[in-house]
């Protein structure tokens, strides 16, 4: 499960966003959907595959 403590800048970086501002704009959740991104997140996540070292 992915802990909502996600460092702002790798969430920057995994959106492809040139600058911070933008990725904070879109990070202010309420906990309701804060709850649905982690869940939707670990609904992506759950669906690869890694089999020593290589993601399928």
């Amino acid at each position: 499960m992915i802990e909502a403590g996600v460092d702002l800048i790798e969430v920057q970086k995994f959106l492809g966003h040139h600058s911070i501002l933008t990725t904070a704009r879109y990070t202010h959740l309420t906990d309701q959907t804060k709850h649905h991104a982690i869940e939707r997140i670990n609904g992506l996540i759950d669906g690869f595959s890694i089999d020593w070292g290589c993601v399928k």
